[in-house]
Order: C-alpha cells, then structure tokens, then sequence
C-alpha cells in the first residue's frame, strides 16, 4: 500500500477560491437558484474591502460607520431604528453603542416624550469625523465607479432600493431582476 499522501499546508491563494460568474453559473442539484444571499455578502465584501483601510484610519469599526452615516443622514433615532436601518442586532448594538459614547461619538439621551425610550445623536466630535473622512469616502466612490463604471453603480444603487422597497412592501413577486436566472 502506499504512503499516505500528507496534505499541501500551503493555503490556495485567494484568486484561486473565488468564483467567477461562469463557475458560480451551476447551481446545486435539487436547487434551481444561484445563492443570492452569498452572492449579496461576496459583494458586499468587495466593496467593503476598499472602505477598511479608512475605517481603521479613523479608529472606528464598520458597524461604528454605518451607525455614524445613517444618523448623520436621518438625524437623531432611537436604538431600535439603528438596529433595523443599520442591519445591527440588538444586543450587539447595546455594546456598540456604549463603546461609541465611550469615545464619544455618540451621547444617548432620554426621549424627550418618554422617559422610557432612549434617543441616540451623534457628537460634534463625530461629525468632525465625518467631515474628516469625506474625501476619502469619495476617493473610495470615484475607484468603485472607475472599476465597475457609473452606470454599473448606478444600476445597482436602483435595483437594491428596488429589492428593498418591494421586501418592505412584502412584495416577493416584484424582486425579480431582470435578465437573472431563475
């Protein structure tokens, strides 16, 4: 019988694992869908991959930017909104949220007509951060739109408010893309 064969410790280089969409094209037997939700998390790290380096810049985390963007574009909401909005689960956010007031980016304040409800804002110090940050986030968008295009940019800016709004109207039928595979 022949030796076993010991395996290779030298990990496959990351270009090698990824799927293009001709490899990704079968899906499993028994399934007559592509992975969405993969695919949708593939993407999302692609484009994320490119915001990291800032992120660390800043000292802040990417649930951290996501909380600072979306109350600096919808003001002040309370945790519940933040945790829906921001894609952040609830007892995740209670962490995040205590460290964020920690470093003061955020204050946590009583709700003005009920005392039982919270309000979270941003801090000027946070909005300094921003101010901060902005050539580079739209350094960051000018490369996206160089490799993929503005219009590619701009289709999926459409098609996922599309995919949103119809999952917020519980409308399953009007998320079909089209020219996807079923």
């Amino acid at each position: 019988m022949p030796p076993a064969r010991k395996p290779d410790p030298t990990p496959a280089p990351r270009s090698a694992v990824r799927t293009t969409a001709k490899s990704a094209a079968k899906p499993a037997v028994g399934i007559r869908h592509r992975n969405l939700p993969l695919l949708l998390a593939q993407a999302r790290e692609a484009v994320i991959s490119g915001f990291r380096p800032l992120l660390n810049d800043l000292g802040v985390t990417e649930q951290q930017w996501r909380i600072i963007r979306r109350l600096s574009e919808s003001g002040d909401m309370e945790p519940w909104q933040i945790s829906e909005q921001c894609q952040i689960l609830k007892p995740s956010l209670t962490g995040v949220l205590a460290r964020m007031a920690e470093m003061d980016l955020v204050r946590r304040e009583r709700h003005p007509s009920d005392q039982r409800r919270q309000v979270v804002r941003l801090t000027s110090r946070a909005r300094q951060l921003i101010a901060t940050a902005a050539p580079r986030v739209a350094q960051q968008y000018r490369r996206l739109e160089q490799a993929l295009g503005r219009e590619l940019v701009e289709d999926l800016y459409r098609v996922l408010d599309r995919v949103l709004a119809a999952q917020a109207a519980g409308d399953a039928d009007s998320t079909e893309v089209p020219g996807a595979p079923d």
